[in-house]
């Protein structure tokens, strides 16, 4: 029987959810004239802390008993999914009890941050830094996770059930702590170079930290208006491009690469992938706009956008109200394909699609050769070559139909809430649930709630990776019928 304490992991969860929500008060000696606004952050992560410490230090009480992994991981599921929507809650605070915005766009406003979309309904033209930092920081957080954050600082024996339970796939030492202090040291590393490049490139220091935070989660969010296009700057959309890349590539694939195995990484089936739909997609993409504004600036305006949109991250040099149809749906087909598995990057992800590519090219190909002929087919990954089995094929498979499903019903919802066209509604909410943050115009300070909480939902199906979000939600209900029964 082995003794799973859910209350006790909640409870350190909530505890490191307060403390990310205090640390943006670390840049008030910068900015001193935003010291008013402390209050409203130290209020809910204190509140938070003591919630937190309250469940750690009489939680143990409660205790699930089980032989059973699937049970172990179902509760898992259901840990995860409290903590997102506790961090939700909390993160939200700072901007409704300063007044910066409505309850439900300080909700949709910490989804978007927590998740890494970037769809904002703040005005940054009139934010303090504090807030701009804080957005920056809940995406930067929100790409690692908050248990990969946790296990880092603290492990326990349910760690790596909440580890997988997050959607993280790889373990890429022996040990799940060492794991997610290499993922960070990696992470802290590139947001130094990324920071210090976009210093070189001319970008004010705090623009520059703020960025790098937010390419390398592929969050999006910026300090200026019209993103990165507001600095009219070849070398900054350079440096972003490579960021947004470095973001959406699995981490298993950054080691090697850190480690100097170029080689096996170029032989990564989703890294090659990715490169190809770079490759077929931009020419396609600027021919479509060269009409408008010429080749090359079509050329140019089409990698960026590109590559924003695969990586998921959001970022955009120019507005896309006036963009053809062919490169909207350009668009739109590579936020819903997305980045890599294992990655800070939302999406489908690029090793299911490619995989599902394969399983089409496969199903052509027995029906073209003789039935004796035997096939194998295999993938790489960054650990090895692995076989393309009937079970992954089948999750595979099962994922991209509900992703799909779902797309298609919160697009059709959107034309209702908000009144747009098919096309405007499929732009914007496959922004949402591949939490990519691009925007046709629908998400911004003076969007309906109704639309708010339609995207609020994508996002956070999206970032969860769906089936964590319903399993969790049904052993959530599950507990309470258990609760309610005791009670009685």
């Amino acid at each position: 029987m082995a003794k799973l304490k859910d209350c006790s992991s909640r409870g350190k969860l909530m505890v490191m959810i307060g403390l990310l929500v205090i640390a943006s008060v670390a840049i008030l000696p910068f900015y001193p004239e935003d010291g008013g606004y402390a209050i409203h952050f130290l209020f809910p992560g204190l509140l938070s802390i003591l919630a937190g410490g309250l469940v750690c230090a009489f939680g143990k009480r409660e205790a699930y008993f089980s032989s059973d992994r699937m049970t172990a991981q179902q509760h898992s599921n259901n840990t995860v999914l409290f903590t997102w929507f506790w961090g939700i809650g909390v993160g939200a605070m700072p901007f409704f009890l300063s007044g910066q915005l409505k309850f439900v766009q300080a909700l949709f406003e910490s989804v978007s941050g927590w998740t890494t979309t970037g769809l904002s309904v703040m005005d940054v033209t009139r934010t303090s830094h504090i807030f701009l930092f804080y957005r920056s920081f809940m995406q930067y957080c929100g790409g690692l996770g908050f248990v990969l954050m946790m296990v880092m600082l603290v492990s326990g024996k349910r760690s790596m059930d909440l580890f997988n339970a997050e959607g993280h796939p790889d373990k890429l030492m022996p040990n799940l702590k060492q794991t997610a202090q290499t993922i960070f040291e990696m992470y802290i590393i590139f947001l130094i170079l990324g920071t210090a490049a976009y210093v070189v490139c001319g970008m004010p220091l705090f623009d520059s930290l703020c960025h790098a935070m937010c390419s390398l989660s592929t969050g999006g969010f910026s300090t200026k208006l019209n993103s990165i296009g507001e600095y009219h700057s070849l070398s900054i959309e350079i440096v972003t491009i490579v960021l947004m890349l470095i973001g959406t590539t699995n981490f298993a694939v950054l080691l090697l690469l850190l480690r100097g195995k170029w080689r096996q990484a170029a032989k990564v089936s989703e890294v090659r992938f990715l490169f190809v739909l770079l490759l077929l997609f931009v020419p396609l993409m600027a021919f479509s706009l060269s009409s408008s504004m010429g080749f090359g600036a079509g050329l140019r305006h089409a990698l960026f956008n590109a590559a924003s949109a695969l990586s998921t991250t959001g970022y955009a040099t120019v507005g896309y109200e006036s963009w053809p149809s062919f490169a909207i749906g350009l668009m739109i087909l590579l936020m819903l394909i997305g980045g890599g598995i294992g990655s800070t990057a939302g999406g489908l992800k690029l090793t299911r699609v490619y995989l599902i590519l394969r399983m089409i090219g496969q199903n052509m190909k027995r029906k073209l050769l003789p039935q004796r002929c035997v096939d194998a087919p295999t993938y790489v990954k960054a650990q090895g070559r692995t076989k393309i089995d009937e079970e992954l094929c089948s999750d595979t498979v099962g994922f991209v139909g509900c992703y799909l499903l779902l797309f298609l019903a919160g697009a059709l919802l959107l034309t209702v809430t908000s009144g747009c066209g098919l096309e405007k509604a499929m732009f914007e909410f496959a922004s949402a649930l591949g939490t990519v943050g691009l925007s046709i115009g629908l998400t911004g300070p003076m969007t309906n709630n109704a639309t708010l909480i339609v995207e609020m939902i994508g996002m956070i199906l999206g970032r969860l990776e769906i089936f964590i979000v319903l399993t969790g939600a049904y052993y959530g209900l599950l507990e309470i019928k258990k609760l309610s029964r005791t009670r009685r």
